[in-house]
């Protein structure tokens, strides 16, 4: 059982999406809202990666709310081939018994799943539905990665249209569509109302088999929030129905074009609402710091608490491995094992047993992180000269006294190189606890992926490295300051 990472502070709540652009504004959308009407607090975790990651986090308790869709509730969630079950009225009453939740009423708007090609290749082909793309022979497609995994997405089109690809792979969503225009690929899938099909002019083709469900947009929220907060039933229903389709494209091209800035487009979009309804539009909050400056700072704690930690248990267990050569290949043959293991799967694995945020991505970097300090400390005492351990034990020096006086400080530069390389692996392997709701440089990254903006995912990407670099410095600097000094009277210490 995962332990629950709900908020402490009853005031909170915490809204969560998934890494594309719709998910984000329409996250955005309800933390707004929230913010305006409301004297709650907003903790955002955006960019969760995919839905198990989301639903995940949510019925653990790890966030309040976050939109989902009624095609991906029946089909990816309940698991049921049904359509009575794609109705609302039976996701509501399957939610609320199974998981206890509630889905509130949609913004409005069908975003099915589509498949998309350009003009040209469409007006080469004659093509117009899907059953006329079954026929083109040798198609190259890249789909996305979820897209490929689910029963309404991949797999099952293939059963539905007879399609035979000459070759389908997994994509990054957005980059799907500058591959298209690139002509590296033939077809991606697409979200109707994306703001990316206007934008590249492309073609959606219809599904003139009727595969793809209804995905109708709504708040999925926990009943115990809205049980303690029963104001955000109105709040989060300001929009119920009342979004059409080319209103959401025309949000989703709008964030997309202003990248880092999509809150923005949010709230003048919420500002022409209350506008037009004849009521005064809401303030926009103001945070404390600067994105920068919190996730430099959330970064910062990600990986000195993981590194920390890992020193403190491995270099106990190199200490105790000493001597013991057997031991010592079992329990690094153990670890180096699990270090083989994906990062993002890492992640993925302590979600069920942590939820989502902080926690889990210590632990996933802190087990990243063992090996480098468990393996440099093992080699560092393993390598000092016999002879010296000799002297050592011939003037009377106990196990204790040897160790603090003599082994430690020899081995110190190479227990410190392996700290300084468990430190740059942690802070590159961090941008990843983005994924999971955890913050830090990876926010950046995982939404410049999502809008397909190379700037912002520089912004996060640079910051990143020059941490890097600053660690191992300080790290280094601390290394020169401890332990024998290069032409030092102590010999065979190694460097």
């Amino acid at each position: 059982m995962a332990i629950c990472l709900a908020p402490l502070r009853p005031d909170t709540i915490v809204i969560g999406s998934k890494p594309f652009t719709e998910s984000y504004v329409l996250a955005e959308l309800m933390a707004q809202l929230i913010e305006g009407q409301t004297d709650l607090q907003v903790d955002r975790r955006f960019g969760l990666q995919g839905t198990f990651t989301s639903f995940s986090a949510i019925t653990e308790g790890s966030i309040d709310i976050y939109p989902e869709y009624t095609g991906t509730g029946a089909l990816a969630i309940l698991k049921s081939t049904d359509p009575a079950d794609q109705g609302l009225d039976s996701l509501r009453a399957k939610f609320s018994r199974r998981f206890g939740l509630t889905w509130l009423d949609p913004f409005g708007f069908n975003n099915t799943w589509a498949l998309v090609v350009t003009e040209p290749f469409a007006r080469k082909h004659q093509l117009a539905t899907l059953s006329d793309l079954a026929q083109v022979p040798d198609l190259r497609a890249a789909f996305t990665h979820e897209f490929m995994q689910r029963q309404d997405g991949y797999p099952g089109l293939v059963e539905t249209y007879d399609f035979r690809f000459a070759e389908a792979r997994g994509i990054q969503h957005v980059l799907a569509y500058d591959a298209l225009g690139a002509g590296q690929i033939d077809v991606t899938d697409a979200y109707a109302t994306d703001g990316e099909v206007p934008r590249y002019e492309l073609v959606v083709l219809e599904d003139d088999r009727g595969f793809f469900p209804e995905y109708l947009a709504a708040p999925l929220i926990r009943e115990e929030t809205l049980n303690q907060h029963p104001e955000l039933n109105a709040v989060l229903n300001r929009f119920a129905w009342s979004i059409t389709d080319s209103q959401m494209q025309t949000l989703n091209l709008q964030a997309a074009l202003a990248g880092n800035d999509y809150p923005a487009v949010v709230a003048a979009f919420i500002a022409e609402r209350a506008v037009a309804d004849g009521e005064r539009p809401p303030p926009r909050a103001n945070k404390s710091l600067p994105p920068l400056a919190r996730q430099t700072l959330r970064h910062l704690l990600l990986m000195g608490t993981a590194v920390g930690l890992a020193v403190l248990v491995a270099v106990p267990v190199g200490i105790v491995l000493v001597g013991r050569p057997r031991a010592a290949r079992i329990v690094m043959g153990l670890i180096s094992v699990v270090q083989t293991i994906p990062s993002i799967a890492m992640l993925g694995f302590m979600i069920p047993l942590l939820g989502i945020g902080v926690l889990p991505a210590i632990a996933a970097l802190f087990i990243y992180s063992l090996l480098p300090i468990l393996r440099n400390t093992y080699t560092g005492i393993q390598g000092i000269s016999p002879a010296l351990l000799e002297v050592a034990e011939g003037l009377g020096l106990d196990r204790k006294r040897r160790l603090l006086w003599l082994e430690l400080p020899l081995a110190a530069p190479v227990m410190f190189a392996g700290v300084r390389t468990a430190a740059v692996i942690a802070v590159g392997t961090a941008t990843l606890a983005a994924f999971i709701g955890a913050g830090g440089l990876g926010e950046p990254i995982v939404q410049g992926l999502s809008f397909n903006d190379p700037r912002m995912i520089l912004s996060g990407a640079v910051p990143a490295a020059v941490l890097a670099v600053l660690v191992d410095g300080l790290l280094g600097l601390l290394e020169r300051r401890w332990g024998p000094k290069q032409g030092g009277t102590i010999g065979d210490s190694p460097n």
